[in-house]
């Protein structure tokens, strides 16, 4: 036999042995890791990397034609992306900041115009806001001053503890289940649910006291902290646990989709949502991962807010829950045979 025979021969054996297990379930398990790293990166550079303004809410107070040069650069400097409405007065201007319907306000009138902004609700568009502010020149009369309405705390002045708590509690969710399947298979389904239910307990306090008190980065308010991240690491956990019972192996796959490479970048922890692209700011407010981030920030610098983020929490987890007790009853399957 020739090179060539020899060579053709060395190479149908090799893809007679790809078709086999182990060698087929690696190959897989290697295109997985490939195509999932490529997801990432794409997701969170499209999300996170270029972050510029699309469609900031805000709202004016006073006569615009006092300083229409200064509000024009300004929007000029926003890429025009500033969507300004009236209000009566500056006081109602930094009330609308404070309940969070507007993201910046222009309170004109008075010695000097002033830009309101609230670094707690998107410190991130509060840098972009601010930076636009000082790159007005006005050399026939006084530039903007720009004020802080509801500042981000000193120990954490980039408002980004309560993303990596999120994160924290996410990815605690994933491995309580992908580590009870590996290391304590064939437990009964109630034993298993007793054990899931004590890991997302433990897990959400332990993460509410480390952020909390001592970190000093949310406050003191530990029982809603903790319901916040046990909620969203109960949600990840079940909806893998649901993956698990109908992929095995391969839940990661739908799993880290969700709440990783959409969910996270989308959530408006690290980049707010104005910044976002329309569709992850659009997407964001209706995953747990979003809706994590958005109920911790009410609890730690808003005292008046709507209830939304939690009935996002609370409708993931009910589907969540029925979706599994589903998957159980009706195909039979346990996430962690």
């Amino acid at each position: 036999m020739g090179t060539a025979g020899a060579r053709a021969t060395r190479l149908r054996a090799v893809v007679a042995a790809a078709r086999r297990k182990p060698y087929r379930n690696a190959i897989g398990v290697t295109l997985l890791v490939v195509v999932l790293g490529g997801l990432f990166v794409t997701s969170y550079g499209l999300a996170l990397g270029r972050p510029k303004p699309h469609h900031i809410d805000a709202v004016i107070s006073g006569d615009p034609a006092i300083a229409a040069g200064l509000v024009g650069r300004l929007e000029r400097n926003l890429g025009g992306e500033l969507r300004l409405r009236r209000v009566p007065s500056a006081a109602a201007a930094r009330q609308e900041l404070l309940h969070q319907r507007a993201y910046a306000g222009l309170a004109l009138g008075g010695r000097q115009p002033r830009l309101l902004v609230a670094s707690a609700t998107g410190a991130s568009v509060a840098r972009v806001l601010t930076q636009a502010a000082e790159q007005i020149e006005d050399t026939t009369g006084p530039t903007v001053r720009v004020e802080d309405v509801r500042p981000l705390s000193p120990k954490d002045p980039q408002g980004l503890v309560m993303f990596y708590a999120m994160l924290a509690a996410t990815i605690a969710g994933f491995i309580l289940t992908f580590q009870l399947r590996a290391n304590a298979p064939g437990l009964p389904l109630r034993a298993w649910l007793g054990f899931v239910v004590a890991g997302v307990t433990l897990g959400g306090l332990t993460i509410a006291i480390i952020a909390g008190p001592i970190l000093g980065a949310l406050g003191n308010r530990v029982p809603i902290l903790w319901v916040i991240l046990s909620t969203q690491m109960a949600i990840a956990a079940l909806v893998n646990s649901t993956n698990l019972a109908l992929l095995g192996g391969w839940a990661i796959l739908p799993t880290w989709l969700l709440f990783v490479i959409v969910g996270n970048a989308a959530s408006g922890g690290a980049v707010a949502p104005p910044l976002l692209p329309p569709v992850y700011a659009f997407v964001g407010r209706w995953l747990p991962s979003g809706a994590t981030v958005e109920a911790l920030r009410n609890v730690v610098y808003f005292s008046e807010h709507d209830a939304s983020a939690y009935a996002v929490l609370a409708g993931w987890l009910v589907v969540a829950v029925v979706a599994l007790a589903a998957v159980h009853r009706v195909w039979g399957k346990s996430p962690n045979a």
